[in-house]
């Protein structure tokens, strides 16, 4: 077997990467997704690289050893509301929980505004007398008859799935667990969540909506893998499947059923493992910005001291996810993203977008109105002859007239102007989003490495770098595929979590240990049953802190897998504080600190694609020059004549001064007037700005 393949789908494309291990080589593959079934779109690509290696579908895929895939399948089941009906089961007394929230209203002065809808109708949300003290005693016993009348209210209104969900049981799940045994014998085939189980954290409101969401995704994952692997093995692939997880990892078929919540924007989520492993491969920087622009979002992302940041205060749906998901921000800033203006003369583009169908309009598909993708098109950014590997010829009038119609006219201007206003528009949004992500992490852009990709990114991204000040670009070879090329390098990876409260003045070093040894018995258990070697394996260790009577808590790495003395804890201790200051630029030395949460996070190191190094071949790049063509840039004052190179071509150490255009198979590079890229030794576009 020779080749290993990692697919991503997205709103507009689905994207393959596929390294060939017999020769080093690694080649990328763009199809439409199919949004009715995703599926169909990821077959569409892989039959693109079976005629590419001159191989038979079955041929390609049963030569396959292995295949890795992400996608945005849950969250749009999620945002367009097309999931399972739930039933929730709660402790009696806190039946509002999905309605109240942690403040209720989104704005809570406003008095006029209603509560928002719960995920999960009062009337499928049953409460149960029980009750569970915060030390996991028991104050009231559970009321069974309550739980049998209660799932069978359920079943008669037909709902798909259960969620459990019971104050205080992740201090003692033994009613939640009780609860699902009653299921089991009312009703065998229904599925069940318990809160305890998937997520162990404090804050009822996070565990519930966790868990109803995770209910609610169970059936649309299950079927959407279910017919992938099917369509798979009818085709000739034999190896497992790897699904990638929203925290940066992969994960089995089975365990990503049992918890598809983690599915949720996983594709998206392999951009920052392709944003760190494109920097660790260049220069060994811990420190990297990844944006990733598509044809329907712009999506950024963090690595820091070379972890990727993760959060739990992901929103997505107008629900708290409540896990630890890749933290990113994103807009509804894409190529396909539809620009428009309002009845004050304002530009806006997104967040609605024309998707993969219709499409652009320069597709001649349908599209009537402008998108980003026209206007880079009408400013002489993306060639006319072809786009993607697809071939699919691009109609630069119909882009002229969608976006006189809906820009240049309502704006008095000509539709060259007009262009441009979408693009610069469009600019404003992603900078926005990147100096959020910024602002909410504490950093400062100047001091990261933007790693930049997705098949529009490149002609937008070197101008937004300078105007925020950042020092170094980089655009992958892989750009046009970032995620897929990103999964490839991902690691298998799952978390194992549990509540301690603990104060460091008041340390509870046997209590902390035996609870960081469990959690490190079932990190090694899920490694062992991964048949993961113990060469390629690391355990790493992680507490939640925050000083007395704060509200939210910080994540702090251990230094080892115990604390075992005061020297330890002080260590703890001391990297809060400097943790602290980081992110709020404060810290107070003298105070103690609070430990809620503990966690152990298992990761199995995966085979990796080893890229090969391109060969140098000196500055000049004059052997990649395609010619000239017109090409907007403001400050030259309209269009002038910019070179145009073929990036199949170029090797390391070459450098293109702008104005000039870079084409890829998958991916257009603008290169500014007055600036240069350098071609590094794996192939990247590289920048230095002063």
């Amino acid at each position: 077997m020779r080749f290993r393949v990692c697919s991503d789908v997205g709103g507009t494309f689905s994207d393959l990467f596929v390294f060939d291990e017999n020769n080093g080589e690694w080649n990328i593959f763009k199809a439409f997704t199919v949004p009715r079934r995703p599926s169909d779109g990821i077959m569409a690509g892989l039959r693109q690289a079976a005629d590419h290696y001159k191989l038979t579908l079955d041929g390609f895929l049963r030569d396959c050893v292995s295949l890795v895939h992400g996608s945005t399948v849950a969250l749009n089941a999620l945002i367009e509301g097309k999931v399972a009906k739930v039933g929730l089961i709660c402790t009696r007394g806190f039946r509002d929980i999905l309605t109240t929230r942690e403040q209720g209203r989104s704005e809570p002065f406003l008095w006029k505004t209603d509560y928002p809808d719960p995920f999960v109708p009062r009337y499928l949300t049953l409460p149960v007398t029980e009750r569970v003290n915060s030390e996991g005693g028991v104050e009231i016993p559970l009321n069974e008859d309550e739980v049998r009348a209660a799932v069978r209210q359920l079943k008669g209104h037909g709902v798909q799935a259960i969620a459990v969900a019971l104050l205080w049981s992740i201090t003692n799940g033994d009613h939640e667990r009780r609860i699902e045994a009653i299921i089991r014998e009312e009703w065998p085939e229904v599925p069940v969540v318990l809160s305890s189980q998937l997520n162990p954290i404090l804050r009822e409101y996070r565990r519930t909506s966790s868990t109803v969401v995770n209910a609610s995704l169970l059936d649309v994952i299950r079927t959407y893998v279910s017919d992938l692997q099917a369509q798979l093995s009818d085709n000739g692939y034999a190896c497992p499947l790897s699904l990638v997880t929203s925290a940066g990892g992969i994960a089995s078929v089975q365990d990503m059923m049992e918890r598809p919540i983690y599915s949720i924007n996983s594709g998206p989520s392999m951009a920052p493992i392709a944003g760190q492993t494109t920097v660790a491969m260049e220069q060994g920087i811990d420190n990297v910005l990844v944006v990733d622009m598509g044809g329907t979002s712009f999506d950024v992302s963090v690595v820091q001291d070379g972890k990727i940041n993760l959060s739990r205060e992901i929103v997505m749906g107008g629900c708290f996810l409540g896990v630890d998901l890749v933290d990113s921000r994103s807009v509804g800033s894409g190529g396909g993203s539809i620009a428009r203006v309002d009845a004050g003369g304002l530009v806006h583009v997104g967040p609605e977008s024309a998707g993969a169908n219709p499409g652009p309009a320069f597709y001649g598909r349908g599209g009537t109105r402008p998108t980003v993708s026209d206007a880079d098109l009408v400013l002489g950014y993306l060639n006319t002859e072809a786009f993607a590997r697809g071939g699919t010829p691009l109609d630069p009038a119909l882009s002229s007239a969608a976006i006189e119609e809906h820009v240049a006219k309502p704006l008095g201007i000509d539709v060259a102007q007009a262009a441009f206003t979408i693009w610069s528009t469009v600019n404003n949004d992603m900078q926005a989003a990147m100096q959020d992500l910024a602002i909410s992490r504490g950093i400062d852009l100047r001091d990261f490495v933007v790693v930049s990709g997705g098949g529009a990114a490149g002609m937008h991204i070197q101008a937004m770098a300078m105007e925020l000040g950042i020092r170094e670009l980089i655009i992958p070879k892989a750009a046009g595929v970032l995620s897929a090329y990103g999964g490839a390098f991902a690691d298998l990876v799952k978390e194992y979590s549990a509540i301690a409260f603990v104060e460091s003045n008041r340390f509870d070093f046997a209590g902390v240990n035996a609870l960081l040894e469990s959690l490190e018995r079932s990190a090694v258990a899920f490694l062992d049953g991964h048949g993961i070697d113990p060469a390629d394996r690391r355990l790493e260790y992680y507490a939640e802190a925050r000083y007395p009577e704060q509200i939210w808590e910080l994540p702090v790495p251990l230094r080892t897998g115990r604390i075992a003395d005061q020297a330890q804890l002080d260590a703890l201790v001391a990297d809060f504080h400097d943790i602290h200051e980081r992110m709020y630029a404060v810290k107070d030395p003298s105070q103690p600190i609070e430990c809620l949460h503990w966690k152990v996070r298992a990761i199995g190191a995966t085979p990796k694609p080893a890229i090969r190094k391109l060969p140098f071949g000196g500055e000049g790049a004059d052997h990649a020059l395609k010619g000239t063509r017109k090409a907007f840039f403001k400050d030259l004052g309209g269009f002038v004549d910019a070179a145009v190179y073929d990036g199949t071509r170029l090797t390391c150490g070459n450098r293109i001064e702008g104005p000039a255009v870079i084409e890829e198979p998958t991916t257009t590079v603008v290169v500014m007037p007055g600036t240069a890229m350098t071609v590094s030794e794996y192939g990247s576009y590289v920048s230095r700005f002063a």
